[in-house]
């Protein structure tokens, strides 16, 4: 059986058990150059980051707030390089490679057109809306805990030239919050195990509130935990290795204390111009803003008002003491390399 077939196949096994479809790529493509990164600069000229992090991290806040700039703009979830079918989706199949690296075709310059055409289509996409609010430095913030740091390095063959700002939390509030989400927007997608703790939770928190029940199956915190590990370890590597001074780390933590200082750190490594003074106050208002939370009370309140959204040390409350072990055994290094205690 041929690969090409071969892939046909489960495609169409995939969509007839009502699975999605996979659009991995079929080949590997190349990096842009040098050359070609500073002719796309020509065309698109804006300064470009992105806003990586575990889901329910805090990367949304920092959206919300990193736009409060006037030179600055940042929207959602575009999911280039974070979540399939990824942008590489666009050129993935080997017929399409094969016609834009044909020697006939006299307009690649004898090379594999694909990631010009990849920065392109991101440009353009990033460009038409910071270009509507009149900004020169546009990001996207799109959570990258499904590839971790595959898409770190998917990110740098396409923009090398780019910054990448890695959002950190407490990693048992972010899966303490992954899961009420779950409960919340996306039910139909957990297990009949997890169904039946999400009814459950719905009808009387408060045992669960007390942390006498837990929100998790004993194998669903052992999941949750090794991925945000993973999610930690391996972001924060390759954004060293491949970014160096074009690579932060903002800690959700630290921006509930101290948001304006925080916010002033993060423009400045943008490249934007110091912030008016009068900004400050925005940033406080804000802050005391969650559309998240509203959101998720009119769809299911029953569930969200159990928990207060964005607050530090949730899990404290709620994890139970099975919780709080099976966390300390998978993540105790990366709690403590990152300055959170392990209580």
């Amino acid at each position: 059986m041929t690969e090409p077939f071969k892939h046909r196949l489960v495609q169409a096994a995939r969509i007839l058990l009502g699975r999605p479809v996979s659009r991995v790529a079929q080949r590997e493509i190349p990096a842009l150059t040098d050359r070609e990164i500073a002719e796309a600069h020509q065309f698109f000229p804006l300064e470009k980051f992105f806003i990586f992090g575990h889901a329910r991290a805090g990367t949304t806040v920092f959206v919300r707030l990193v736009r409060l700039h006037p030179e600055v703009h940042c929207s959602y979830q575009a999911h280039f390089f974070t979540r399939p079918p990824l942008l590489e989706s666009l050129v993935a199949e080997k017929e399409v490679g094969d016609w834009l690296k044909r020697e006939s075709n006299r307009w690649n310059r004898g090379r594999d057109l694909s990631p010009v055409i990849l920065r392109a289509a991101a440009d353009m996409i990033l460009e038409r809306e910071a270009r509507r609010e009149n900004k020169r430095i546009v990001g996207d913030k799109s959570p990258n805990n499904l590839l971790d740091g595959r898409a770190v390095q998917l990110m740098h063959k396409i923009y090398p030239d780019a910054r990448l700002i890695y959002i950190l939390r407490d990693g048992r509030d972010t899966i303490l919050s992954h899961r009420i989400q779950a409960f919340v927007e996306f039910p139909e997608r957990l297990s009949q195990e997890d169904q039946r703790i999400c009814r459950d939770f719905s009808q009387d928190p408060e045992p669960f509130r007390r942390g006498e029940r837990s929100v998790f199956s004993e194998a669903g915190i052992q999941h949750a935990a090794e991925g945000w590990v993973r999610n930690v370890t391996q972001t924060h590597s390759l954004g060293m290795d491949l970014y160096g001074e074009r690579y932060l780390v903002s800690r959700y933590e630290d921006l509930l204390v101290r948001p304006w200082q925080e916010m002033t750190r993060l423009w400045k490594f943008l490249n934007a111009s110091p912030p008016p003074a009068e900004l400050e106050n925005a940033v406080d208002d804000e802050m005391y803003r969650n559309p998240d939370a509203d959101w998720q009370q009119e769809k299911a309140r029953e569930i969200a008002v159990s928990i207060k959204k964005g607050k530090q040390g949730s899990w404290q409350e709620m994890f139970t003491a099975r919780d709080r072990k099976i966390f300390l055994q998978v993540a105790q290094d990366t709690l403590a390399n990152w300055g959170y205690d392990s209580l």
